[in-house]
């Protein structure tokens, strides 16, 4: 059962994301799902850094439209997976 959710959104940083999915590996709970929601970038940090991770986090990935920040977090919370 997931406990938090952790949405990213991120525009062209397929590094930082990296960087951060690695942190997450390293809490001490695994009750969280990330929802990572790329908006409009044209370097896809799904391709490049996202899929050494699908088998170790619970990693939903999503795209937007160059919304920004604020809209493409909501984007993300609307696919909260409510139980």
């Amino acid at each position: 059962m997931l406990k938090y959710s952790i949405i990213i959104p991120v525009y062209n940083r397929p590094d930082e994301i990296k960087d951060l999915l690695e942190s997450l590996l390293t809490q001490d709970t695994s009750l969280f799902e990330v929802i990572v929601v790329e908006d409009g970038s044209t370097i896809d940090c799904k391709r490049h850094r996202l899929s050494i991770f699908q088998t170790k986090l619970s990693i939903q990935y999503h795209q937007n439209l160059m919304k920004g920040p604020g809209l493409t977090r909501n984007y993300g919370a609307n696919s909260l997976k409510v139980e």
